[in-house]
């Protein structure tokens, strides 16, 4: 990782978290793969630990349609500041213990904005 940045100067990640939010390229990866192959996991839920940060976030676990027909799109791997300022990718089945002990440090004030603990 180059110099490292603090948690004001660096950019924002951006995460898939609609349809139209995927890149093309991964939807036809993942149906090629779907069709291909006799996958336990969905071909997105694959951890390679060789990804950058940025390559993570942008990791689609689920990427279907619902019962209903709305489509639906789950990340990898959730992006979060660690505890000394610098981003990680939690995987969302490997370290799914992890993310809800974040979720669990998350508060609303009484204005509706969002604090962590």
């Amino acid at each position: 990782m180059a110099a490292q940045q603090n948690s004001e100067e660096r950019q924002p990640i951006s995460q898939p978290l609609t349809p139209e939010e995927v890149s093309p390229e991964q939807r036809a990866e993942m149906k090629r793969a779907m069709k291909e192959n006799d996958l336990v996991l969905n071909p997105g839920d694959y951890v390679d630990g060789e990804k950058t940060l940025e390559e993570k976030s942008k990791q689609v676990a689920v990427d279907t349609a619902d019962i209903t027909g709305d489509r639906i799109v789950v990340p990898t791997y959730f992006v979060v500041d660690d505890t000394d300022g610098e981003q990680k990718a939690l995987h969302h089945i490997k370290d799914a213990e992890e993310i809800s002990d974040v979720i669990r440090q998350a508060r609303v004030d009484e204005d509706g904005n969002r604090t962590w603990n």
